[in-house]
């Protein structure tokens, strides 16, 4: 398996039409995950620790131009045919040039942080969060305080509200701040990159997630590695504002561009994932009146920069 590992981290990652296109080594581990022996062994810091050596090594790689082999036309490539059909109208969505060789990208990650249009799916809208709960649940409720690595600002948002979303190896991975305000604090939380939901392995009735762990995302949301962004909003009715981005698998790397006391308005750029799969969730203080657009069921397409909820009496968009 190591030597399996050691080929992916030093080769281009090539288009295939599956369930973990883009991630080959979270391919290689989505059985394990799934076992009683792999849900407490991908929780072990010291175990994560290494994947994280590798994890270097891997982004440096998929920094350089020879990540780029795939990024042509080909059947295996990720502007070809069958790729294509899960990103259409990528010219006239992305900023890319298809007239040069590789479009322009300049490596793997410059394709993968691509910039503009579109956005994520919505994975879940919960309320009435609670500040402590249990994951191994089915259901998998949200853990406040283990999200927010036992943040001070906490207490605010007990009894608040999550929004989830979900981006797959196709969509856009920048970060658009949703709302007008100042950015207040960041943190970077380290933690896990294949533990998942022991509720989605093989003890699950329903069978094993077949693409972990893309089943888990409430329960990684606290264990996982993840970049939080709290935002002071001009608007009162919102007040602090929480910004959670979660890797899932693979180099997992949230790289957040903004920085302490900065003005930020809606659509400016708060910051990226870079290589792996990756969720995010908005958290709203208890008392905020907040109602999400209908359309914006679980599993819809969210646009950027297209407002998902109005906040107050009088609905100011969001």
């Amino acid at each position: 398996m190591f030597r399996v590992f050691d080929h992916i981290i030093t080769h281009a990652i090539p288009y295939e039409d599956n369930d973990l296109v883009g991630f080959p080594i979270n391919a290689i581990l989505d059985w394990p995950m799934g076992t009683d022996a792999g849900l407490y062994t991908f929780l072990v810091p010291a175990v994560n620790e290494q994947f994280k050596k590798m994890f270097d090594a891997w982004s440096e790689y998929l920094s350089s131009p020879d990540s780029r082999e795939y990024l042509t036309t080909e059947e295996n490539g990720w502007f070809g045919p069958t790729a294509s059909k899960y990103i259409p109208n990528f010219v006239e969505t992305y900023e890319c040039n298809p007239e040069v060789e590789y479009y322009g990208f300049k490596s793997w990650d410059d394709f993968f942080t691509r910039k503009f249009r579109y956005g994520s799916s919505v994975y879940r809208i919960c309320t009435d969060i609670k500040e402590r709960d249990s994951f191994w649940l089915k259901g998998e409720p949200y853990s406040l305080r283990d999200m927010l690595n036992n943040d001070s600002y906490t207490d605010q948002f007990i009894g608040g509200t999550i929004y989830q979303a979900f981006l797959s190896a196709y969509k856009y991975h920048r970060w658009a701040s949703p709302v007008n305000g100042t950015i207040e604090r960041i943190e970077i939380i380290p933690g896990t990159y294949y533990a998942e939901s022991p509720m989605m392995g093989f003890d699950n009735p329903e069978g094993p997630d077949p693409a972990g762990p893309n089943l888990s995302q409430g329960y990684i949301t606290a264990i996982a590695a993840r970049a939080l962004v709290w935002i002071k909003c001009d608007n009162p009715e919102i007040g602090l504002l929480g910004f959670l981005a979660v890797g899932m698998s693979e180099v997992s790397t949230c790289q957040v561009t903004v920085s302490k006391d900065q003005r930020v308005s809606k659509g400016d750029e708060l910051g990226m994932f870079h290589f792996g799969g990756s969720t995010h969730c908005l958290l709203f203080r208890q008392g905020v009146k907040v109602t999400f657009d209908k359309q914006y069921e679980p599993g819809s397409e969210v646009l950027l920069n297209a407002p998902i909820a109005t906040v107050g009496e009088g609905g100011a968009r969001h």
